[in-house]
């Protein structure tokens, strides 16, 4: 059986690599659409801290769940 502190570590990993690859296709994708590179950025940005946000949320809500 696994150990907890192990699941978690790749668990925020896989969040990480998930919200590193969602905002680059975000400013990708704003950049297609003709904008400018700081705008592709705070496109990027944007997307990366939605990801952390709902991996947050669904977190607390797992955790309030198994209490």
């Amino acid at each position: 059986m696994p150990r907890p502190v192990a699941v978690v570590l790749l668990s925020i990993a896989l969040v990480l690599v998930v919200a590193l690859l969602v905002a680059a296709f975000a400013g990708k994708l704003a950049r297609m659409d003709g904008g400018t590179y700081p705008a592709a950025l705070a496109r990027a940005a944007t997307a990366f801290a939605a990801v952390i946000a709902l991996a947050a949320v669904v977190t607390a809500a797992l955790a309030a769940l198994s209490t």
